[in-house]
């Protein structure tokens, strides 16, 4: 273990997979994932990796798939619920962060290199320009950097809850029939894991077709096989209303320095995702047209960008980008 920085656990909590590291020498060692069904809570899953790895943590980062307003911690995706100054209580802590786990993923953004993105469409980003992030998984994360005093600023954001937005006369059909289901239809509830099956039956539903119970996997796979047209439809609306959603969030931030697309559904769509009409309704904005087709897109392909985005947590004051628990005689 390095002597420049305490001994250092990270972890990536979204609503199905738990990722766990450790910092040596502010490289990941032992990553980790679990599913978070598998353990009652938090506090468990963190401390099974530890008992696993033999790792004595001093002080931890943990990046997590909810809204934080300080207090209690509940997340949106799965039942898990805790208070902060508990967790870093039973694991043993000095000190605890909590930051959004897009706000992570922004985090890693600067750092990183060319292999690990994959650029969807043209443009050149523009230098001192915000960046915004975008990414479905089980939930919809957003986030965004912001340049100030020649360093970035992340923004904790709650941008995949915005009202989700129809362009064509089937894609509102379908929201119809959600928000029948809903009431409000947010943009997580059709561009998210649960959001494919969402899409899915309701486009069935609109169609007048038989409602098959499929996982997201299951659509996606045969989508991409062309085996079930219904499946291939509903990953064209996807990626159609993935692109109008990022381009109202690149509009609202001025991210004229890119916008990365993350989550843990695209990297294993990226053929797909480069086939799709998203760059065309990214940029679909009347108007704005030309303005959104010179900002870049990017597909992010490293590996644990959002554990190696919560290890630069501590960069940051304390409680300047999410929750802070610390022990009594702790003196930062």
């Amino acid at each position: 273990m390095s002597q420049s920085q305490p001994p250092t656990l990270v972890a990536d909590i979204g609503g199905t997979h738990a990722r766990f590291a450790w910092l040596d020498d502010g490289k990941l060692r032992d990553v980790s994932r679990v599913l978070c069904a598998d353990f009652p809570r938090l506090e468990d899953a963190a401390g099974a990796y530890l008992k696993d790895t033999g790792f004595r943590a001093e002080r931890a980062a943990i990046a997590v798939a909810t809204t934080l307003t300080g207090g209690r911690v509940s997340m949106t995706n799965h039942v898990w619920a805790f208070e902060p100054e508990a967790v870093r209580s039973e694991l043993g802590l000095t000190e605890l962060r909590i930051i959004n786990d897009f706000t992570a993923l922004a985090l890693a953004v600067p750092e990183l290199a060319e292999h690990e993105r994959i650029a969807v469409g043209g443009g050149t980003a523009a230098g001192g320009a915000p960046i915004a992030l975008l990414g479905p998984g089980t939930g919809l994360g957003a986030s965004a950097l912001v340049p100030a005093a020649g360093h970035w600023v992340p923004l904790h954001s709650e941008g995949g809850h915005v009202t989700c937005p129809a362009t064509s006369a089937e894609e509102e059909a379908v929201l119809t029939v959600l928000r029948a289901r809903y009431g409000h239809v947010s943009a997580e509830r059709v561009l998210s894991g649960p959001g494919l099956v969402n899409l899915h039956q309701a486009l069935a539903q609109v169609r007048d077709e038989p409602i098959a119970a499929l996982e997201p996997i299951q659509i996606t796979a045969a989508a991409r096989a062309k085996t079930d047209p219904l499946c291939v439809d509903v990953l064209d609306l996807f990626f159609g209303i993935l692109g109008t959603v990022a381009g109202n969030l690149v509009l609202t931030l001025g991210a004229r320095g890119g916008l990365y697309l993350g989550g843990g559904i695209l990297p294993s769509l990226r053929d797909e995702l480069l086939r799709s009409a998203f760059r065309q309704r990214f940029a679909s904005h009347g108007r704005l047209h030309a303005y959104l087709t010179a900002v870049p897109c990017y597909l992010i392909i490293a590996k644990h960008p959002a554990l190696r985005g919560a290890a630069r947590a501590f960069d940051y004051p304390p409680e300047a980008i999410g929750l802070r628990a610390a022990a009594p005689h702790f003196v930062r």
